[in-house]
């Protein structure tokens, strides 16, 4: 083979080269970089028809308009393509339109696109979608970065404050603090005051008609506006009216069959395999299980109690016998941490505030450390505290969709298959349906039901799944 015919190659290897060197010369976040040039490869790759260097900026507003209205990306997923795209035509290609490009404007949590305004022009003609200049003026020249919190600091304290004073997580918190300023940064940093409830109906609208939110996500954004004005600002809205409704699937749960749950756990190891087999065995959902600590483990009755689960419910479930002896060596390991941990003197964990209130010394009891505590240390974000923490999710989630792809499982896998396959799998057995309901912590029989519609056959003792031959 001779050089002319490797040349090409070489050359498109060498361009990238230099685009990830642009990168990082842009300051972006170096951890990301292969994620940047996927980006960037995949807008080429959809634009092949057209050289990079006769590519206009309407290529691109039409390309990311594209991207905005039919991808469900999470906001820092599109500001990712931009910064992407920026790097691609100022940095390599080194037009002139890209120098004017308003880049920060596309990278504006739900803007509002030219493109989508046409397409949608029923909406474009109640103009209810377009820039409000005229009550925003001020805020147009303001300096990059302007986010919401920092306009309006007072009003997201007493979101905060109303939020930690129902003693909601913190994950609750920081959900509806990126909602509201995702509302605010929709109609351009108005005054939270000045909103209304038609002004509300239009961000749902928009949510589901324009960038085709899942019906659980426009929920939450509802929730989260309405918690904000009625228990932060002191102005409930009241009736609201109609909006579009994003749409909810009717799903049928995937379910692994006993063979394929057999062949996922060959593939998972160490604390990822007994806390995978809590999930299946005992059918805990996911922080129910990362959240668990050491005094909710009988050993002695066989059972597991679930602590605030989901509804803030509390529950009973089993111990499976197969991971009776794993979960004691792994507690063993656990506690010899926990003691080097108070030598250290680290050793408490995060405990609700009106608990430690009533007794001040309880987080540094062994009964209440996490079953399954992260390697590490964390500061509290809210009290600045040093802890050691539960394992994050991620870490559990990730293992198990890598262990489904090297056990060759084609179904859509993840760490609810496994507590969908424990329901499934003792409904099979012929178990009361009634006792897998409490076992699941359903708050009605219904939501049970999903899984298989059996003979009920009550008075039976359970066993779990995780124990059948």
């Amino acid at each position: 083979m001779n050089s002319s015919q490797d040349s090409p190659d070489r050359r498109v290897v060498e361009f990238w080269r230099q685009y990830r060197q642009a990168i990082i010369a842009d300051g972006l976040d170096t951890k990301h970089t292969d994620w940047y040039i996927k980006r960037a490869e995949q807008f080429v790759e959809r634009t092949k028809n057209v050289k990079l260097k006769d590519k206009t900026a309407e290529d691109v507003r039409a390309y990311l308009a594209r991207l905005a209205t039919r991808w469900n990306l999470e906001e820092w997923q599109f500001i990712q393509v931009v910064d992407s795209l920026r790097v691609l035509f100022i940095k390599m290609v080194k037009t002139q339109w890209a120098q004017d490009f308003p880049w920060e404007k596309w990278k504006e949590p739900h803007l509002n696109f030219p493109d989508v305004l046409e397409r949608y022009s029923g909406l474009a003609e109640r103009s209810v979608w377009k820039p409000m200049a005229d009550a925003t003026e001020n805020f147009r020249d303001s300096p990059k970065g302007l986010k919401a919190v920092d306009l309006y600091p007072g009003e997201f304290d007493r979101l905060r404050k109303a939020v930690r004073t129902r003693h909601y997580s913190i994950r609750t918190e920081q959900s509806y603090e990126q909602w509201i300023v995702r509302f605010l940064a929709f109609h351009n940093y108005r005054r939270p005051q000045e909103l209304t409830a038609e002004d509300v109906r239009i961000y749902l609208d928009y949510l589901a008609d324009v960038r085709r939110v899942a019906a659980s996500t426009q929920n939450q954004a509802l929730n989260a506006i309405v918690f904000f004005y009625g228990n932060a600002l002191g102005q409930p809205f009241g009736e609201m009216g109609e909006f579009a409704r994003a749409k909810r699937p009717a799903r049928v749960p995937v379910v692994l069959g006993k063979e394929e749950v057999n062949r996922l756990f060959e593939h998972l190891n160490s604390t990822y395999a007994l806390m995978a087999g809590l999930l299946y065995g005992a059918g805990l959902r996911l922080m129910e299980c990362v959240r668990l600590r050491v005094k909710d483990i009988d050993f002695d009755q066989g059972q597991i109690v679930v602590r605030d689960g989901k509804g803030d419910k509390d529950r009973v479930t089993m111990l499976p016998e197969k991971y009776r002896k794993p979960l004691e060596e792994h507690l063993v390991k656990v506690k010899a941490l926990f003691e080097a941990d108070r030598a250290a003197g680290v050793g408490e964990v995060y405990i609700w505030p009106a608990l430690e209130r009533k007794y001040p010394n309880i987080g540094r009891e062994w009964g209440w450390q996490y079953v399954f505590p992260a390697t590490g240390y964390s500061t509290d974000p809210r009290s600045g505290r040093v802890r050691r923490h539960h394992l994050n999710e991620k870490g559990l989630q990730k293992a198990v969709k890598t262990a489904a792809r090297k056990a060759g499982l084609v179904k859509q896998v993840s760490c609810h298959t496994l507590r969908h396959s424990f329901a499934t799998h003792l409904l099979e057995a012929r178990y009361d349906i009634r006792t897998v309901q409490e076992l699941l912590g359903h708050a009605d029989v219904s939501t049970t039901m999903i899984y298989t519609h059996v003979l009920n056959r009550p008075g039976l003792s359970v066993r779990s799944p995780a124990d059948f031959e």
